[in-house]
């Protein structure tokens, strides 16, 4: 059931992001398969973990990308920065007991760090900030609707 309620997850965050013209629902789906769980509460923890996660990746990306548009030598801004900002976000991460979403933190950091151009930057972190939002709670929607049966162990 599991497999089942991820690939609707996945074809959810597609539907969702076509009918809204949000372009790209890559993160979105994996934020969903990620979160999604065998039931509620499983769910509910990891869902917090990669929103955390989320937001504290998020968070020192829009920082670097603040810093990068300050600078002219950006391959040198990336080459230091970044790595720093990865091990911030790890120390940050751990500190707080957010282990279960220190891969999600890092994951948002490198993707909008490594992969925005220029003044747009602002606007795409908080789009794949926002699709991570979208795909857990698509996650949490399905577990909620479709709860699993339970399995003859638990009878």
């Amino acid at each position: 059931m599991r497999t089942i309620k991820s690939s609707l997850a996945v074809m959810i965050c597609i539907l969702l992001f076509y009918f809204f013209n949000r372009g790209d629902a890559m993160i979105a789906a994996l934020a969903a398969v990620f979160s999604l769980r065998q039931d509620m509460p499983t769910t509910i923890t990891f869902a917090r973990s990669r929103v955390l996660g989320n937001i504290i990746g998020g968070a020192a990306a829009l920082f670097y990308v603040f810093i990068q548009n300050m600078v002219q030598h950006h391959t040198l801004t990336e080459l230091l920065l970044v790595p720093l900002a990865v091990a911030f976000v790890i120390i940050l991460s751990d500190g707080i007991n957010n282990h279960a979403g220190i891969i999600s933190a890092v994951a948002t950091l490198l993707l909008i760090s490594l992969d925005s151009e220029g003044d747009k930057s602002f606007v795409f972190a908080l789009q794949r900030i926002l699709d991570t939002f979208i795909g857990t709670l698509v996650a949490i929607g399905l577990n909620y609707f479709l709860p699993l049966a339970p399995t003859q162990t638990e009878e």
